[in-house]
């Protein structure tokens, strides 16, 4: 059985207590393994990071500041937000570059994802995925069962941030051939 099945069945019978719940199965079962300090990272760029080999992940300075002697395992945030401009453009990107980006729809959003290893702080880097000014080197990435959690700026503590809630897919991202549902009529 894997560690979302008790989850979820607990979260059925005790409405109310789920965060107390879920962290103290973090705590004991197989996540316990998953590093506490995150990093919120944008889709499709957390995907890359886990699937596509993308071995760096940028930042402005002020935003490096904050952890340029982090190094080590961190658990990867993929954030909840992911606009349609925003997709389309780095999907196109990674087109040019023979990646292919997953559709939007089923990109994990608002949780953590899986973890990765920050080896260094660069201000160069030889790889088509450093744009700077600064960028983390990332290596050994690990995927994990997704665990939604609500993201902050820069390094945080995921524990303590955990929730129930992820974010539902923006109209955009679903597919334009299924069909509407019929309006619900009135009860009265």
């Amino acid at each position: 059985m894997t560690p979302s099945a008790p989850l979820k069945l607990i979260t059925k019978l005790i409405d109310g207590s789920l965060i107390m719940t879920y962290r103290s199965l973090l705590m004991s079962g197989p996540d316990r393994a998953l590093p506490t300090k995150a990093l919120s990272i944008r889709q499709p760029w957390a995907w890359a990071i886990l699937f596509a080999g993308k071995d760096v992940e940028n930042r402005s300075w002020q935003a490096v500041n904050h952890g340029l002697n982090v190094r080590g395992r961190i658990a990867i945030h993929a954030s909840s937000g992911l606009g349609k401009a925003e997709y389309i453009g780095v999907a196109a990107w990674m087109d040019e570059v023979g990646i292919e980006c997953p559709p939007a729809i089923v990109l994990q959003r608002g949780g953590i994802v899986g973890s990765v290893e920050v080896v260094d702080v660069v201000r160069e880097w030889h790889s088509h995925w450093f744009f700077g000014p600064r960028g983390l080197v990332l290596r050994d990435p690990e995927p994990c069962e997704f665990i939604p959690v609500k993201g902050c700026l820069g390094y945080f503590n995921w524990r303590d941030h955990l929730t129930d809630d992820a974010p539902e897919p923006a109209k955009w991202m679903l597919p334009k051939d299924q069909p509407k549902p019929e309006p619900q009529g009135s009860l009265l």
